[in-house]
């Protein structure tokens, strides 16, 4: 599994655990919906700059996001 791939499986673990969804998420990190999802479908990848946002969003430590597990 690549790193995006990982990154996908966490962010949507750790957010459905947050009771969020995409279309909130995407509204608190100021991303658009399409490029969240884009994301946990591992179609694209994260900027650093995104994976904070998102991190701070879910208020984990963005290493969590990117743990193989």
């Amino acid at each position: 599994m690549d790193l995006k791939e990982v990154m996908a499986v966490n962010l949507r673990r750790i957010r459905h655990g947050k009771k969020l969804t995409q279309e909130e998420l995407a509204h608190r990190t100021g991303l658009s919906v399409r490029h969240i999802g884009d994301i946990e479908r591992a179609k694209t990848s994260a900027t650093v700059t995104v994976l904070g946002q998102i991190s701070a969003v879910l208020d984990v430590d963005p290493r969590e996001l990117l743990a193989k597990r």
